[in-house]
């Protein structure tokens, strides 16, 4: 593609927590903070039902 101002290079859209990746958390942590906050979200989603509801 030729165009005017027309760049398709997104170099700047790089995460760079990717970058130090060797020091993640084990996988149980992770999956664990995962459902952590899959609870707390349904939690809130209840409470908005259920105020919905009255």
């Amino acid at each position: 593609m030729k165009r005017d101002k027309a760049n398709l290079d997104i170099f700047w859209l790089k995460d760079d927590s990717l970058e130090d990746s060797a020091n993640l958390p084990d996988p149980a942590v992770i999956a664990a903070e995962i459902v952590e906050d899959l609870e707390a979200a349904l939690e809130q989603f209840a409470a908005i039902e259920e105020d919905l509801g009255k």
